[in-house]
C-alpha cells in the first residue's frame, strides 16, 4: 500500500459523497469512509469491491458525527491503520426544513454540529496528523451555492454553508504555512437524496418542482449529477490545483451568476430563452 493516497471521507454513504468515494477509489487511494447510515457503508464497499475484489484498500467507520468522541476517533483510526492521511474530504451534512419562525433550538444546534462543529475540528485532527508526517495534504469543506443566495428556509443549513466557507479561507491561513491546502466546493442544485425530501408546510413532497425552479435559474438548465462535483473535488486534491488554496469554488453550472436575471430576461425576450 506504499504510496498511496489516505483519504477520508464523510457522509461518504451516498450522493456526492459515494460518488467521490468510486472516484478517489479509481484512481488508487486508500479510503476511510464514514456515514452514519452503516448499511450504506456497506454497500458502497461491495460496489468498490466489483470495481477491484480487494477489501484492503477501505474501511468503514460507521457513527454519528453528532458525538465528539466519534469525531475525533476518525482520524486516530486513519494514523493506526495506515500511520498518514493525506486528504480529508468534509462533505456530510444534516438539515431540517422550516424557517427562522419556527426552527427548534434542537434542530438548529445539529445543523451546525454535523455541518460545520464536527469538520472545524476534523479539519484540526487531520492538519496535525499531516503536520506529523511532513505531507502537503489537502482538507475539502463540501459548501453550497446557498451560501450565497437565500432561499428563506433551513435558515441553520445556509449558515453552516457560510460558515464553511469562512472556516475554509481561515484555516487555509493557518495551515498554508505547513504546505496544507484547504479549499471548498459549492455545488448547485445536485441530483441526490438531499433533492429529493423537500416539504411544504402540509407536508407535501414538493421537490420536483422546486428542481425544476433551481434548473430554471440555472444557464446550463439542468441539475448536476453527484459525479460531476466529485470529479471537482479529486481534481482539488491533485497537483494539478496545486496553487488553488483558501477558497471556495462553485460548481453549480453558472446559477450564482444567473440566479433571477434568467427570469427577467425571459419576460423581456421570451423567444430568446
Amino acid at each position: 500500500m506504499k504510496g498511496r493516497k489516505v483519504v477520508l471521507i464523510t457522509g461518504a454513504a451516498g450522493g456526492i459523497g459515494r460518488k467521490t468515494a468510486i472516484r478517489f477509489y479509481k484512481e488508487g487511494c486508500l479510503l476511510a469512509l464514514s456515514d452514519i447510515d452503516g448499511t450504506g457503508l456497506t454497500s458502497l464497499q461491495t460496489e468498490l469491491n466489483d470495481l477491484e475484489s480487494s477489501t484492503d484498500r477501505c474501511i468503514l467507520f460507521p457513527g454519528d458525527l453528532s458525538d465528539m468522541n466519534y469525531v475525533k476517533s476518525l482520524v486516530q483510526k486513519c494514523q493506526e491503520e495506515w500511520h498518514r492521511l493525506d486528504v480529508l474530504v468534509n462533505n456530510a451534512v444534516w438539515r431540517s426544513h422550516d424557517t427562522m419562525r419556527t426552527i427548534s433550538e434542537q434542530d438548529w444546534n445539529k445543523t451546525l454540529q454535523i455541518g460545520l462543529t464536527a469538520p472545524a475540528f476534523l479539519a484540526r485532527d487531520a492538519a496535525k496528523l499531516m503536520e506529523d508526517q511532513d505531507a502537503h495534504g489537502v482538507i475539502i469543506n463540501i459548501s453550497s451555492v446557498q451560501a450565497h443566495r437565500a432561499a428563506g428556509t433551513s435558515p441553520a443549513y445556509v449558515a453552516c454553508k457560510g460558515g464553511m466557507e469562512s472556516l475554509t479561507y481561515e484555516l487555509a491561513a493557518l495551515y498554508g504555512p505547513s504546505g496544507i491546502r484547504v479549499v471548498g466546493v459549492a455545488p448547485g442544485n445536485t441530483i441526490t437524496p438531499l433533492s429529493g425530501d423537500f416539504e411544504d408546510e402540509t407536508g407535501e413532497n414538493i421537490s420536483e418542482k422546486l428542481v425544476r425552479y433551481m434548473e430554471d435559474q440555472t444557464p446550463l438548465k439542468r441539475s448536476a449529477e453527484p459525479e460531476e462535483i466529485a470529479n471537482v473535488i479529486y481534481w482539488l486534491s491533485t497537483s494539478e490545483a496545486s496553487f488553488v488554496n483558501g477558497t471556495t469554488i462553485a460548481a453549480d453550472g453558472g446559477f450564482c451568476h444567473g440566479f433571477g436575471a434568467y427570469s427577467l430576461k425571459k419576460i423581456q425576450f421570451n423567444n430568446q430563452f
